[in-house]
């Protein structure tokens, strides 16, 4: 056997010379670590398959040289304007006009059909002026774009290499388990690199959250532990049959490189978007046409909600949740007849879908459950179902201490202090104690209106205390709130503490 210490560069086996002289080699007898291939069972197999799968899915990998054109302003005189300028001279070369850089970006791709069709990120090629790929087996051509889609961060590009091609089998995402075996593909970091195979497990799936290029979309991910850097975008996570289970496109890193946490779009997102891409040239999205957000922590112990419920604050006049009878602060508690695990899945499973789709979804409305039937409409670009934002106002008095809240009445003063131009009665929210089951898990934000308490209206503090002073120590409420400035409302729940 041959140890080779450190401090050795290169060790030729069959010469036996070292390039680094600090190096050293010790021949020892005996067997050492060496397993008999006979005993190495389904170690032997599990290799022979990752061999296996690399000899066939390599020749469908591409790398993708990206080039754009970045135009930048000349650096000026720093002197001009002042009385040196003439003596310095006036100006820096070109004036301090515009000037064209080239940049180069590196990405992957995988073909997806015979007639040289690549699936890759959007990100990959967005804004490039020259697009060309370099297959497995050295040669390079110039590609076209097919078609993009920014909110699922796919594109479809296209090589005529006037022959046939070899191409990716599709796996199924329903048979994709957490702990099975995966391998990226991809030309991490450099060029030189194309064609590099990693391999690790899926460490999650159905990872859900806002989508980084669209205010309104959601994005659902893959997450793997196989190493992912940049250069990886655009090529296939692989599973141990050879078929595509997703498209690499994503870290999570602290330090700009691999931390064993990467993000691949799943393949049926894949499918659904590039087969649309490819026969229509853009992307149909259904729409429902909600703005809704998670029910709080505080609700969902109240109601015994899921803990995905998803919480209705606005329908939209005209959209197929209108038609469908939807209302304000109906709560989504399952889709197609399985509990939200997470409220995202509300805007993610509608934005897969296409317009003239129909989805079943079990409301809770007041005491009453029901399944509602939607016929989906159709978004616009970038358009699905959108969670509220929050506003930020400067706190004011009157703390209510058991609740941890500080109440005031509408005012003009306060009204315009605060910056509300929509004036609804109820009482607005002017601080919240960042400790409290107000903040913590009824998510209760300052510049919030109360509007209805224990499911009674609610016109100002007296309203409010005398509603609250009937209720029992113990005793779980209800609250209707409002955003200032926006539509609809959402209902929360708090516990009366014990006195």
């Amino acid at each position: 056997m041959f140890v080779i210490t450190a401090g050795a560069n290169y060790f030729d086996l069959r010469q036996g010379l070292f390039t680094d002289s600090e190096a050293s080699v010790f021949v020892e007898d005996g067997e050492g670590t060496l397993i008999e291939e006979s005993d190495l069972g389904s170690a032997a197999s599990l290799e022979e398959a990752f061999v296996l799968v690399a000899e066939r899915v390599n020749p469908t990998v591409v790398q993708i040289q990206a080039e754009r054109v970045v135009r930048r302003s000349a650096m000026q005189n720093p002197f001009s304007g002042t009385p040196f300028e003439d003596f310095f001279g006036r100006g820096a070369p070109d004036g301090g006009q515009e000037r064209e850089f080239r940049s180069g970006g590196l990405g992957s791709g995988v073909l997806v059909r015979s007639n040289g069709l690549i699936i890759t990120n959007n990100h990959v090629v967005e804004g490039a002026e020259n697009l060309s790929v370099e297959l497995f087996d050295g040669r390079s051509f110039d590609a076209e774009v097919v078609g993009t889609d920014a909110q699922t961060d796919l594109a479809v590009i296209k090589i005529d290499t006037g022959e046939e091609m070899p191409f990716v089998s599709f796996g199924q995402a329903d048979d994709l388990r957490v702990g099975q075996w995966v391998m990226a593909f991809g030309s991490p970091l450099s060029q030189d690199l194309s064609n590099t195979v990693t391999a690790g497990i899926v460490s999650a799936i159905g990872r859900l959250t806002p989508s980084q290029t669209s205010q309104t979309g959601v994005q659902n991910f893959i997450q793997t532990d196989a190493a992912i850097n940049p250069g990886n975008s655009g090529g296939p996570l692989i599973d141990l049959r050879g078929r595509l289970v997703g498209i690499n496109t994503a870290i999570i890193t602290r330090t700009g490189g691999y931390q064993g946490i990467g993000f691949s779009i799943p393949v049926d997102v894949v499918q659904n978007v590039t087969d649309q891409l490819i026969d229509e040239g853009s992307v149909q999205r259904a729409r429902l046409g909600v703005q809704y957000g998670p029910a709080t922590e505080t609700l969902i112990r109240a109601l015994d909600l899921p803990q995905g419920a998803a919480l209705i604050s606005v329908v939209q006049d005209g959209t197929a949740a209108d038609d469908a009878g939807l209302q304000e602060n109906d709560i989504i508690v399952a889709l197609n007849d399985k509990p939200l695990n997470n409220h995202l899945e509300l805007g993610q499973t509608v934005s897969s879908m296409r317009p003239g789709e129909t989805i079943d979804l079990t409301i809770l409305r007041g005491d009453d459950e029901r399944t509602v039937t939607v016929t989906l409409g159709a978004a616009s670009e970038g358009e699905t179902p959108v969670a509220a934002a929050e506003p930020e106002v400067s706190p004011e008095e009157q703390m209510m201490e058991s609740l941890g809240l500080e109440l005031s009445n509408l005012s003009e003063d306060l009204v315009q202090r605060m910056g509300i131009e929509t004036v609804t009665e109820g009482v607005v929210v002017t601080n919240v104690e960042p400790g409290s089951e107000a903040f913590r898990d009824a998510n209760i934000r300052v510049g919030m209106i109360i509007v209805e308490l224990d499911r009674q209206p609610v016109d100002g503090l007296r309203a409010f205390r005398s509603i609250y002073d009937r209720l029992d120590d113990g005793d779980t409420f209800l609250l209707r709130m409002r955003y200032p400035n926006q539509e609809g409302s959402f209902i929360t729940a708090l516990t009366k503490p014990q006195s």
